[in-house]
């Protein structure tokens, strides 16, 4: 949660807990790392859709007004799919994806973590001879 910050996502206290419980060995570096992947993810599938579709939302240019005009990418499946890339689309009629749970798996499943078992017993056992402190 920390490091999505004020990000607009999905996700739920559920997959915060799915995520922890999959993040387990991970450094606090490892998980910054995969939540920078995972921001970039709504990008990554603007820049290689092959099709958008029409959505409802708030204005690019006044968040107080409502419009039904704005375009998200969209499976080529869709019964509402338009063919056109994101260059085709204008910049104040796009409606980014937010980040959703998906894209943190995702980057989960690229992210190794880097510290090891014996890395941590390491530790563990220079907090039970120094204390947290040092």
């Amino acid at each position: 949660k920390l490091h999505l910050g004020s990000t607009p996502n999905s996700l739920t206290e559920s997959d915060f807990v799915t995520l922890g419980k999959k993040t387990t060995g991970y450094s606090g570096a490892d998980i910054s790392i995969i939540v920078r992947d995972a921001l970039m993810q709504p990008v990554r599938k603007v820049q290689s859709a092959t099709h958008f579709k029409r959505v409802r939302g708030a204005s690019r240019t006044d968040a107080n007004m409502v419009v039904d005009d704005l375009l998200t990418p969209c499976s080529p499946g869709d019964p509402n799919a338009i063919e056109m890339t994101w260059m085709d689309v204008p910049g104040e009629k796009l409606l980014e994806p937010v980040v959703c749970m998906s894209d943190m798996l995702r980057s989960q499943t690229n992210t190794k973590p880097t510290v090891n078992e014996q890395d941590l017993e390491k530790l563990k056992k220079f907090t039970e001879d120094f204390g947290q402190e040092g």
